[in-house]
């Protein structure tokens, strides 16, 4: 297979609600990159460069000479030899893991065409549906629940509510979405805002109403992550600390959480995420396919991998839900809290550009 032309077609999309959290102070929109690589075969794939400068400091100035130089090398490189063609554009992405992401689902997505399958059967096969999560920005307590009310009547059966502003406040929280909605699900993402006593509190307190808890403590701390969750009656995931295969070896081989949180835009792409994966499945901890603000063609990879691995525990694939203008159309549905793969060869994901 033969790559004959890359294009890079900017995008700035708009959210239907403001995102808040304790690290970002109502999002209303976010700029990405969108790859379309065209092969001699007649083949089309995307990708798309979607970054938090929150979580890895990545500008738009960045990704954008990241993603031009990856165009420029991929024209010389075959896809289907996938391992040798990434390997060849991560040393162009270093710094810039939604440039590397961009590149690496496209390049699935041609292996996928080239061979028919849909990518989840191509990466594993093991499920073709599974549960996700939706994200409860943080807010007070009255909003909280009558958000939590609309996503549970739009059929979620799992609430990933935001926190870790004020410790007294999300268990207050919590505990109102507990009594509105008994039946549902619910997480915590403290999105690294507490102290280790605060996490402790905070999980003790919550115990039997908690799934799971979301990266308690700052992302570098690793000490304090262990401790919480060495001491936690609720499972804690790490998150911001696992930016890819190296930080998730740290964080196994000091048993610092129950389980890794894998968002293939921070990672770099379902190469790394599956890394990250074999990383947790060896020393016995849960993979939870997480996601940023993003179009549905990365929540479109993100399933994918999502649903290859038996390892994959937590399902948070909802960044695209409030997209307004959102040029990606993906041919998976989201059926009572599900989301069900198509089956369609590679991502199964058209994009009108």
């Amino acid at each position: 297979m033969q790559i004959t032309r890359v294009r890079l077609v900017p995008a700035e999309l708009s959210l239907r609600l403001p995102y808040r959290t304790a690290l970002h102070a109502d999002v209303g929109h976010i700029t990405v990159l969108f790859v379309r690589i065209e092969t001699r075969q007649g083949d089309v794939a995307w990708g798309c460069a979607a970054f938090d400068p929150a979580i890895t400091g990545e500008t738009l100035e960045d990704v954008t000479a990241a993603c031009q130089a990856c165009a420029d090398r991929a024209q010389d490189l075959n896809p289907l030899n996938t391992e040798y063609a990434l390997t060849e554009l991560a040393a162009l992405t270093e710094g810039t893991p939604s440039a590397q992401c961009a590149f690496d689902i496209a390049f699935y997505d041609l292996l996928g065409l080239a061979t028919g399958m849909p990518l989840h059967r191509l990466l594993g096969g093991y499920r073709h549906r599974i549960l996700t999560s939706v994200t409860i920005n943080l807010g007070p307590v009255r909003e909280t629940v009558e958000m939590a009310r609309h996503r549970a009547r739009q059929g979620f059966r799992i609430l990933k509510l935001k926190g870790g502003a004020d410790p007294d406040l999300d268990v207050r929280r919590v505990r109102a979405v507990h009594d509105a909605l008994p039946h549902c699900t619910l997480r915590l993402d403290a999105d690294q805002g507490y102290d280790q006593q605060q996490a402790l509190d905070v999980a003790r307190t919550l115990e039997g109403v908690l799934e799971m808890l979301e990266q308690p403590t700052p992302a570098r701390d690793l000490l304090a992550l262990r401790q919480v969750t060495a001491h936690s009656p609720v499972p804690v995931l790490a998150d911001e600390s696992v930016l890819g295969p190296s930080s998730a070896l740290e964080i196994a081989a000091g048993r610092a959480a129950d389980g890794l949180s894998v968002k293939l835009a921070a990672c770099g792409g379902l190469r790394c995420a599956r890394q990250i994966d074999a990383v947790a499945r060896s020393a016995g901890l849960a993979t939870m396919v997480g996601c940023i603000n993003e179009p549905a063609l990365l929540i479109a990879a993100g399933l994918a991998f999502a649903l290859s691995s038996p390892n994959v525990r937590y399902c948070d694939l909802d960044g695209h839900l409030d997209l307004v203008d959102d040029p990606s159309a993906p041919r998976f549905t989201l059926q009572d809290g599900y989301l069900i793969a198509a089956e369609v060869p590679g991502l199964g994901c058209s994009v009108e550009l």
